[in-house]
């Protein structure tokens, strides 16, 4: 058994989204409430598969939010969903293809189309 922790960060705006390249279901994650709600249906995933998740909420950028997150916590990888890397977005940036740029360790991108 391994020693390492789940980590989940989602980031929040703290204002109307403009940025309509992010998928739909954290287009209106705009209060730290709708994070929370948010987080708390992921942990509720991680838990039924045995998995205690250490939840963050961060009001910000959602790569700066992945990135800066994972450097305080000295994190060894960073897994992202491949979301939003389709067509003109896979050349001209994503979410995932930022941090993975902006990444001071591994990232893992998983197929997230299905």
């Amino acid at each position: 058994m391994s020693d390492g922790a789940l980590h989940i960060v989602s980031a929040f705006s703290g204002k109307s989204p403009s940025d309509s390249k992010l998928p739909a279901e954290f287009q209106n994650l705009n209060t730290d409430t709708e994070v929370d709600a948010l987080l708390q249906v992921l942990s509720f995933i991680a838990k039924d598969k045995g998995v205690e998740p250490v939840l963050h909420p961060v009001m910000g950028d959602p790569v700066e939010a992945i990135v800066s997150t994972a450097d305080k916590l000295n994190a060894d990888l960073i897994v992202v969903g491949n979301r939003g890397m389709q067509g003109v977005r896979r050349v001209l940036g994503s979410v995932p293809n930022s941090v993975a740029h902006g990444a001071n360790c591994s990232v893992a991108i998983i197929d997230t189309t299905v």
